[in-house]
């Protein structure tokens, strides 16, 4: 996980911290630095991966995490793990759809998938819904948090694609060389 200091997680907050500003009007910055904070914390791979099966395999399919979030009917042993793996559904949902779009069309062709895009964008939503409802003890500060990641997740995840987009031009040989005559 990197911290608040990385240089990276100060990109991620200037980039979106803009775009949800300006092009979709969120300009709560505990949304923006949320959104900031997942993006940089899932550039290590291994936190994409952090849900695990009760055999320790990574889960990498959101219908699979939406059987093992299940207290009742499913293999969570608490409603804190229900919590826990709805809240990374919530992230990972808003991460591919905001940032590698095309790769959820990928999943359909597999078992046990969620078949589309609508269906992870209506998995992600509800996943911070859910996590917005633990709103006792350790959790009263942040279910607000989540309640407005779900009620803005459409919003977010359009503002994600522009943050991917600017990161796209910023790799393109004119813009960085002309940021290398800058500095």
């Amino acid at each position: 996980m990197t911290s608040e200091s990385h240089p990276l997680e100060k990109l991620f907050v200037d980039l979106v911290g803009r775009h949800y500003a300006e092009e979709i009007g969120i300009r709560d910055p505990q949304v923006i630095n949320y959104v900031a904070h997942l993006l940089s914390e899932f550039c290590n791979a291994e936190q994409l991966f952090k849900v695990r099966n009760a055999a320790g395999k990574p889960l990498n399919d959101v219908g699979e995490m939406l059987i093992e979030s299940d207290p009742v009917y499913g293999p969570a042993p608490s409603f804190d793990r229900e919590r826990q793996v709805r809240k990374h559904i919530g992230d990972y949902t808003l991460f591919f759809a905001g940032m590698f779009p095309e790769s959820i069309n990928h999943y359909r062709l597999r078992r046990q998938r969620l078949e589309s895009f609508v269906e992870w964008m209506k998995a992600g939503k509800e996943s911070y819904y859910i996590v917005s409802k633990f709103e006792y003890f350790e959790y009263t500060k942040v279910a607000p948090l989540f309640a407005q990641l779900s009620n803005k997740f459409e919003e977010c995840v359009f503002g994600l694609n522009r943050v991917k987009d600017e990161l796209a031009e910023m790799q393109h040989p004119i813009v960085r060389k002309t940021c290398e005559l800058l500095m």
